[in-house]
């Protein structure tokens, strides 16, 4: 079988093509910002949270890979599109010719990222849990009218900096926010991130790590 990289991923002419079109289909339904930049931070993340934790290096390949293609289901469309993502990732991997052990612990990555009901399954599906959810900035907003933001534009709108710190000797994993209180409050994040974050501990333990939460330098969890 062959060892596929991530840039093998990158260059496949189906990948860009679903990565943009799932990134378009959001964008109609007014939807942050899924498009190649989120792809390769949340690969680009994942990938180091498991080399900081001292996982195998194929498993930060793997990670990254899972990473770049974790939002292809919303070509389909948004709702289960961590299940029929799986399903599209698996057929271009299996193209590929990457064995199906490789394939099926992308999948059960792929598969398990949506908060509604993922779980973190495996190593893979771990890291990239806290990758995907870590990224919380203003630049992911597309609305461009402030005045009919909705409490998700506002709360990544009041997003100016956003940080997932791995702390190996301490197997800690913080992610560290700063927000414009003008703009949204502290418990606004909460109200609609408290998921997201019980999501995020859940995949810091599956690590044997801790998971913690920082926002303008005070910690909440």
């Amino acid at each position: 079988m062959k060892r596929i990289l991530v840039d093998d991923i990158k260059k496949l002419p189906v990948v860009q093509a679903f990565i943009e079109s799932g990134n378009k289909n959001l964008g109609a339904m007014g939807y942050t910002e899924h498009s190649f930049r989120h792809a390769g931070l949340v690969s680009s993340i994942a990938s180091n949270i498991l080399e900081r934790l001292d996982y195998p290096s194929r498993d930060c390949e793997l990670v990254a890979i899972a990473g770049y293609l974790h939002d292809i289901g919303n070509a389909i469309t948004r709702y289960n599109h961590g299940q029929s993502g799986a399903y599209l990732g698996m057929k271009i991997l299996q193209d590929l010719g990457m064995s199906w052990e490789e394939i099926a612990l992308i999948m059960g990555a792929i598969g398990n990222h949506e908060e509604e009901y993922g779980q973190p399954v495996n190593n893979i599906a771990a890291a990239l849990i806290l990758a995907d959810k870590s990224d919380v900035h203003s630049s992911r907003v597309r609305n461009p009218d402030v005045a009919n933001f909705d409490i998700h534009d506002r709360v990544n709108f009041a997003a100016k900096h956003s940080f997932l710190r791995v702390d190996s000797p301490e197997r800690t994993v913080t992610l560290e926010l700063k927000i414009d209180t003008q703009v949204s409050g502290v418990m606004e994040y909460f109200e609609i991130f408290l998921t997201r974050m019980v999501m995020c501990r859940r995949a810091a333990a599956a690590l044997d790590s801790s998971f913690s939460l920082v926002i303008n330098e005070t910690k909440l969890l």
